[in-house]
């Protein structure tokens, strides 16, 4: 496989210090191989909306976070840890599919966005479009050292959807969600609990149980517009402009790793043999009642 890691960090460098009328340019510049894996709409704005720094302000800040993302190498980290993942995944399933070239585009984010500092713990990763791992973080302490992780996180999504099918009309609320259980176990299995991200425990309690109950009875409801409303909760649904369904943030993650760690005590499967299953399957496996349809 191919790994194309783009040196987004001595790119970013150079676009904080232009006169602020050509930053703009200049991002898209950064962001243009990303083409086609992209929502629709100016990448400047998505970059905004979505958390990223902002070009519209002279923060020295910025300078400071991408002196040490490029002093700590964590472009170099995210291209070790991704390539450890896919010779872990080969190992325990030979002939997985993987795509034949991989790229991963990494984007300093706004320190000041409330979405992505208390919501999303500070970053977070995107690998919906085949191909590409998306990340964006803001590298406090407690982010900096789990930045390569998220890329595994997201790498592992990328696999899983070479071997399983993924269609966003169709896809089941089960899918989604235990695909992000998948990914923070996947991440476990390779690196060890310390390095998954905070996801997974930020629903607990009766919170958790009340998300656990009102997913599985829902785990077959169809439409990625709906299965996403499962991982994110409704905060995020409503920002989005899309119908909440009744879960709290984040939610799909402690969920989602609760049906895997079931699945994975009854088969006995390891994280990444488990990577080629469906989701349904998985959630039957940890005991989730199916139609019959569903089961076979």
């Amino acid at each position: 496989m191919e790994l194309v890691v783009h040196d987004t960090i001595s790119t970013m460098a150079e676009i904080i210090t232009l006169p602020r009328e050509r930053r703009a340019d200049a991002l898209r510049a950064m962001l243009a191989p990303m083409e086609g894996a992209m929502p629709p709409g100016d990448p400047v704005d998505i970059h905004h909306q979505g958390g990223g720094f902002r070009l519209d302000t002279d923060d020295p800040r910025y300078a400071k976070a991408l002196e040490r993302l490029a002093a700590e190498d964590v472009l170099g980290q995210i291209e070790r840890e991704i390539r450890r993942a896919l010779d872990h995944l080969v190992a325990h399933v030979p002939g997985i599919k993987h795509h034949d070239r991989q790229q991963v585009m990494f984007v300093l984010g706004n320190p000041d966005n409330e979405h992505l500092m208390k919501t999303a713990a500070g970053y977070y990763g995107m690998g919906a479009a085949p191909g590409w791992v998306y990340l964006l973080a803001w590298p406090d302490d407690d982010v900096i050292g789990k930045i390569a992780h998220c890329g595994v996180h997201e790498f592992h999504h990328q696999v899983r959807y070479a071997n399983v099918e993924w269609n966003p009309a169709t896809v089941p609320v089960g899918e989604h969600v235990v695909a992000e259980g998948l990914a923070e176990a996947f991440v476990r299995e390779l690196s060890g609990a310390e390095a998954m991200g905070p996801w997974s425990e930020m629903v607990a309690g009766e919170e958790l149980e009340r998300a656990y109950a009102k997913t599985t009875a829902d785990i077959e409801r169809p439409g990625m517009g709906t299965a996403l409303g499962y991982v994110l909760g409704d905060p995020a649904m409503e920002r989005f402009g899309y119908e909440p369904v009744g879960v709290p943030s984040m939610s799909g993650y402690a969920v989602g790793l609760r049906i895997v760690d079931a699945h994975l005590a009854a088969t006995g499967l390891t994280v990444a043999e488990s990577t080629v299953l469906p989701g349904l399957t998985i959630a039957a496996n940890a005991g989730i009642a199916l139609s019959a349809a569903s089961s076979g």
